[in-house]
């Protein structure tokens, strides 16, 4: 299979995956928007909150991640710049949900 159309599943699966997880992240950030701290400390204690939302994150990053590289490809000539920019783009999408995900699942 070719790379562009892994890169195309990818994004199609990864939109269709987050259009739940999006609505859930929505509803109950409505229902803890003005709730105190702990509500929000007490929302993800649990764990299928913290489950969902690391699925959310990984998710939401992974599309994120190949649809600014797909304009990268679209609008940087220079292959150094795009490789470069693109290259901290991944770093930069794995390493932001991996140190949210990490902070929350430490979080009693």
């Amino acid at each position: 299979m070719h790379h562009s159309t892994k890169k195309w599943l990818i994004l199609k699966f990864s939109s269709a995956f987050l259009i739940p997880l999006m609505f859930w992240f929505i509803i109950n950030l409505v229902s803890i928007y003005d709730e105190e701290y702990s509500a929000l400390i007490s929302f993800f204690s649990k764990t299928s909150s913290k489950i969902l939302y690391s699925l959310f994150l990984i998710t939401a990053f992974t599309f994120f991640s190949l649809t600014i590289s797909e304009v990268f490809e679209d609008y940087f000539k220079d292959e150094k710049i795009k490789n470069v920019a693109t290259k901290m783009l991944y770093m930069f999408g794995i390493s932001v949900p991996l140190i949210t995900i990490f902070c929350i699942f430490e979080l009693n």
